[in-house]
C-alpha cells in the first residue's frame, strides 16, 4: 500500500526537469532506473547526485513504493558511480536528506556522494 509521504511529488522540480531533458546535466552514469550527475554547486572535490528516474519524493517513499528492480538498480548505481568517479578507493560519504527539517531542498529522492578530501565529522554539534 502506498504511503503518505506528506509531500506530494512536484513534477516541476529540477530533477524531474533534468529527467525530461528540459534542463542540462553533466551525467556520470545512466541506467534503466537511475541517473548520476555532477552537482552544479559542489561541496567537495567529488560531489555527485544519484537519483531514481521514478517520481519518488524521499527515501521513505522509495522504500515503500519502488519496485524491486528500481531499488536494486538504484543501490547498484550508487556503488558504480562511486567507482566511476574514483571515490571508492579513497573513501566517500553518501547522504540522503528526507524532509525540510533534515535539509532536503528538492522533493525528489537523491543521494549525495561526497569524496576527494577528508570529510570530517558527520554532524557539527
Amino acid at each position: 500500500m502506498p504511503i503518505d509521504h506528506h509531500q506530494p511529488y512536484d513534477d516541476s522540480n529540477i530533477f524531474a526537469r533534468i529527467l525530461r531533458g528540459e534542463l542540462p546535466a553533466t551525467k556520470v552514469l545512466e541506467t534503466e532506473h537511475s541517473l548520476a550527475l555532477h552537482d552544479i554547486n559542489p561541496l567537495a572535490p567529488v560531489h555527485v547526485l544519484v537519483i531514481p528516474k521514478g517520481a519518488y519524493v524521499s527515501w521513505d517513499d522509495f522504500a515503500a513504493n519502488a519496485s524491486e528492480a528500481e531499488i536494486a538498480d538504484f543501490v547498484r548505481a550508487i556503488g558504480e558511480t562511486a567507482r566511476k568517479v574514483g571515490a571508492e578507493p579513497q573513501g566517500y560519504r553518501m547522504l540522503a536528506n528526507t524532509g525540510k527539517r533534515a535539509g532536503q531542498e528538492v522533493p525528489h529522492l537523491h543521494v549525495h556522494l561526497f569524496g576527494g578530501q577528508p570529510l570530517g565529522p558527520m554532524l557539527a554539534r
